[in-house]
């Protein structure tokens, strides 16, 4: 009887541990499944005709209408190709930028000693609290009175300084290793130094995770550049797609068409910065 109980004990909990496994595979296969029903609908719909979206025959499989993405690209109305540019530069310009500010920001907060830094840091976390509504108005005015309607710069500038992501920076720079900056300060390097020849090639990881979510924030932005972009040649994608909609028609092959070619870039930043993307936030930390 000594010998066979712990014999029995391991055999249950290795099949605890075989069931344990298969149930969390199943569950993880269930989320997949369900997470990609929306992309099939979209692909599966940008590939077919307006009444085969609406109509009561419904089938699994388009009738692969190829001719939607030169139709796409060919409307005279919306400048898709146009539009595709527009969000590509703006999108690439704000993370840039966004990632430069908003990184200085949060290392000065996190790392340089002054008399007020406490209070700069509240009212940093202060305008985190601030609708977005509240500024929309007196930010618009600013940006037409400069001149910069229909232009880059407009677009741009307004978003380039944020404030969680001043917030995320500082963060992640409180736990960041002091000993690294006080032997680069000891080779005679200062702040200005330290930050670009030593943090910053030890945050990388971060940098991607913000990099990534910059840029999908500035591709997906749809009211700000809805306002600034009055010209169809100023679009953004985000702008184009909601153009198909009309009081007159709604061209659903169109919209499809111009939804999974707008995904596409997304799809590739985050496939390509993932493994940075999740090393990146579970370094974050919440450190006050």
């Amino acid at each position: 009887m000594t010998t066979t109980a712990p014999q029995v004990d391991k055999k249950r909990g290795k099949r605890g541990g075989v069931l344990g496994n298969t149930g969390l595979y199943l569950a993880a296969g269930v989320a997949a499944f369900l997470f990609l029903i929306p992309f099939y609908l979209i692909v599966r719909n940008s590939l077919s005709t307006d009444a085969e979206i609406t109509g009561q025959n419904w089938k699994l499989l388009p009738s692969f209408q190829w001719g939607n993405i030169s139709e796409l690209f060919n409307d005279p109305t919306v400048e898709f190709g146009k539009s595709l540019w527009n969000s590509t530069v703006i999108a690439v310009l704000s993370t840039v930028g966004t990632l430069l500010f908003c990184s200085m920001a949060g290392y000065g907060l996190a790392r340089i000693p002054y008399k007020h830094a406490n209070k700069v840091f509240y009212v940093v976390l202060a305008t985190l609290m601030v609708p977005t509504a509240v500024t929309f108005v007196p930010s618009f005015v600013l940006v037409s009175s400069l001149g910069w309607v229909d232009t880059y710069r407009g677009m741009i500038v307004p978003g380039l300084f944020s404030g969680f992501t001043c917030f995320l920076f500082r963060q992640y720079f409180l736990g960041f290793p002091k000993e690294l900056e006080e032997a680069a300060r000891v080779d005679g390097l200062g702040y200005w130094g330290a930050y670009w020849r030593i943090v910053v090639p030890n945050s990388l990881n971060f940098f991607a995770a913000m990099a990534t979510i910059t840029f999908i924030s500035g591709w997906n932005a749809f009211l700000w550049p809805l306002v600034i972009g009055q010209d169809p040649g100023s679009w953004t994608v985000q702008v184009a797609l909601s153009s198909f909609m009309t009081n007159q028609t709604v061209n659903f092959h169109l919209i499809f068409m111009a939804t999974a070619i707008s995904i596409l870039p997304l799809v590739f930043v985050f496939l390509f910065l993932q493994r940075w993307l999740v090393q990146g936030i579970a370094q974050t930390g919440i450190k006050g």
